[in-house]
């Protein structure tokens, strides 16, 4: 046996002792279970089916694979999918495939392609553990991947739940019983690589990840080979590192939150977490208002109940509650949060609310979305101003917005005394009663007409009039608020 073969071996055995020695000081796999396998067939999830394949004797795993073809690609797409069927059946493993038009769908919800696929794959990986009684699926998460993850919400704004990244297990986003495993977490993508071009596994590359038109890949190819030349030869490593410490915090934090939520007879059958007090406002005495709970637990308190109401938690949503007791915050077209003085945050559908003298909060965390309130129908939509820079036409019932100065979120209400409007090609602001006047608007048409207004106040728009002069586009505005308005 010559030395590259030699080494070829080595190196494999290495990478599957060490996913071997991953998986059993976190728990993720059982001795005679059964495994759901996510392989795309890309190379990552095709050396992650080729190890547990290579283990699963010596812990008698069955293993099922599932693969979900996106249709974005085209024959290609298909072409996937071929190559996961094949090299399933070549191993004597059940292969179990479904696909979807995941642009049609993304369309109709009103969310990105990304979103979209991720919520029908992991359905599907779902309807596939039910049918054949699994309860674990493992994906192929792995280092580099946290890595990008770490910059992707860290130019988003995250908090430290969300720059702590992925967990080595968790529950399925589509069925929390079932439990989701990443065996792969602390490999890195050149060793994944190293380990299929050696054992000759066939593997297809996405094209698509070279396109630098989507976040994630810009990172991947353009900032992190910078700041690894330029600043930090141990990039990962160091990022690593941290996401590691903010895990462990966040895991502390989420501890106090469950004793918080508790009973006072239940905290002394639970462990307390390993801290000399761990309750912020100290043992054996009432906890105080919920303004008075330090920030970082006001806003884990929040965070888990919107996982435990099925919504998604982000800082922007979180902060609007956190600083907004009994306001509602619009989360789509049918559904309001409202977060009550104790702290706890209801969900409930628009209908039959009441929202005849009060106001709504309008987030633009997704890039498209709607809303009905005061009788008037609203669609919005992000987009990036084309270059070079022209003022849009207006139209009826059509609005364009600079996005940055509007901010994350707008309230939308009704005419208050007091209230100032700088329309748009106006030096100042003036009263919004005066503007009414000088417009010939009757007082009782006055106080239906509705009005957005910034996160700090500042009247954004007011239905029927021009725009507000602060917010207009110009040449220095990256994205635009699209808002078009129907009152039936």
């Amino acid at each position: 046996m010559n030395r590259p073969v030699k080494q070829a071996i080595a190196r494999e055995n290495t990478l599957v002792r060490r996913i071997e020695k991953a998986a059993k000081e976190h728990q993720l796999l059982k001795p005679s279970e059964r495994l759901l396998v996510a392989v795309s067939a890309g190379v990552d999830s095709m050396v992650l089916l080729d190890v547990l394949r290579r283990l699963s004797k010596a812990f008698d795993w069955q293993l099922h694979v599932a693969h979900f073809n996106h249709r974005v690609r085209g024959r290609s797409s298909d072409a996937d999918e071929k190559l996961v069927r094949r090299i399933a059946a070549s191993l004597n493993i059940p292969v179990w495939v479904e696909s979807a038009d995941v642009r049609k769908f993304a369309w109709t919800q009103k969310i990105s392609i990304e979103m979209a696929a991720r919520q029908l794959r992991h359905e599907f990986f779902a309807r596939v553990a039910r049918e054949h009684e699994i309860q674990t699926l493992a994906v192929a998460h792995h280092a580099d991947d946290q890595v990008e993850l770490f910059f992707v919400r860290l130019l988003r704004g995250a908090g430290p739940e969300g720059l702590a990244g992925m967990d080595w297990s968790g529950q399925s986003p589509a069925d929390p019983k079932l439990r989701l495993v990443r065996p792969l977490l602390d490999c890195a993508k050149q060793e994944l690589l190293e380990y299929a071009r050696s054992g000759k596994l066939k593997f297809r590359e996405d094209r698509t990840n070279q396109s630098l038109d989507i976040l994630r890949n810009r990172i991947r190819h353009e900032l992190l080979p910078l700041l690894q030349k330029r600043y930090q030869p141990a990039l990962r490593k160091t990022t690593l590192r941290l996401m590691d410490i903010l895990r462990a915090e966040s895991e502390f934090l989420d501890g106090l939150v469950t004793l918080q939520k508790m009973e006072p007879d239940q905290t002394t059958k639970r462990p307390l977490p390993p801290h000399p007090s761990p309750l912020p406002w100290g043992e054996g005495k009432d906890p105080p208002a919920f303004s008075r709970f330090p920030t970082a637990l006001q806003r884990r308190l929040m965070h888990r109940q919107l996982i435990e109401l099925g919504v998604q938690p982000n800082f922007e949503l979180i902060e609007e509650l956190r600083h907004s007791a009994d306001t509602p915050v619009m989360i789509g077209p049918d559904r309001v949060l409202t977060r009550d003085a104790a702290g706890k945050i209801t969900l409930e559908p628009l209908s039959g609310q009441s929202f005849d003298d009060q106001s709504v909060i309008v987030r633009f965390s997704q890039e498209s979305g709607a809303v009905a309130f005061g009788g008037v129908e609203i669609d919005w939509r992000l987009d990036l101003v084309a270059a070079p820079f022209k003022l849009p036409k207006s139209a009826s019932g059509t609005e364009s917005f600079d996005a940055a100065k509007v901010g994350p979120s707008i309230e939308l209400r009704h005419w208050r005394p007091g209230d100032r409007f700088q329309p748009i090609g106006m030096s100042k602001a003036v009263k919004l009663q005066d503007l009414f006047v000088n417009q010939k608007i009757s007082r009782p048409e006055r106080h239906k007409l509705l009005v957005a207004a910034s996160s700090a106040g500042d009247i954004v728009w007011v239905e029927g009039l021009r725009i507000s002069e602060r917010f207009k586009l110009d040449s220095h505005s990256q994205r635009q608020l699209k808002w078009r308005w129907h009152r039936p």
